[in-house]
């Protein structure tokens, strides 16, 4: 798999993002949203960068994310909400999203790790795509685990999105329903998105 060696802040600085989109405390960083580059860009510009900002908060690669965009616009309704919802309901991002791990990238390695149950079964696929009813949980023999003692530290304050119900002390999660765009607070403008691949 490709992995992309640009440390995460500097990838920060470059989109003008800012680190707490990752699950990156804001008091380590210094400063490292105020990237905005000097001089005007180019439509096409604008464009991409929405799309490398989409691809770097939620860490998928080009191809997969094409697919994500071929798909989200053969769904009902608007091509760009489909694709923030599809990325959204990724198995790696909700386990970020319930708190049960500090990054999307640990979340991403928790799920590489059959560490995780989806309606009672094993799912080790990060791009696993979740549905409204769906429970997600901890295997049982991985729940005492000082890592996830740790990792409720850092994010039991973290803000739960209310299209879920994420029980912190089970290390359980349900999905109410899937997100609408307006639940999603992530700064990407999806419909430059859709623009640059309608080209």
């Amino acid at each position: 798999m490709a992995v992309n060696r640009v440390p995460v802040l500097k990838r920060c600085r470059s989109l003008g993002l800012d680190p707490i989109y990752l699950g990156i405390d804001k008091k380590s960083t210094r400063g490292a949203a105020n990237g905005r580059r000097p001089g005007k860009k180019s439509e096409y510009g604008l464009q991409l960068r929405e799309k490398q900002k989409a691809k770097f908060i939620y860490g998928v690669l080009e191809k997969p994310f094409k697919n994500y965009y071929l798909k989200a616009k053969q769904m009902k309704g608007q091509t760009g909400e489909n694709l923030m919802m599809i990325l959204e309901t990724r198995l790696d991002n909700v386990l970020f999203r319930a708190g049960f791990a500090r990054t999307r990238q640990e979340a991403r390695q928790i799920v590489d790790h059959k560490q995780l149950l989806v309606n009672g079964k094993g799912v080790n696929i990060p791009s696993y795509r979740i549905k409204a009813g769906d429970v997600i949980e901890v295997k049982e023999k991985c729940k005492e685990s000082v890592r996830y003692k740790d990792i409720l530290e850092v994010t039991g304050g973290r803000l739960v999105p209310a299209w879920m119900t994420s029980d912190q002390e089970n290390l359980k999660v349900t999905i109410n329903s899937l997100p609408r765009r307006e639940e999603i607070d992530v700064p990407v403008d999806e419909m430059l998105i859709v623009e640059l691949y309608s080209k």
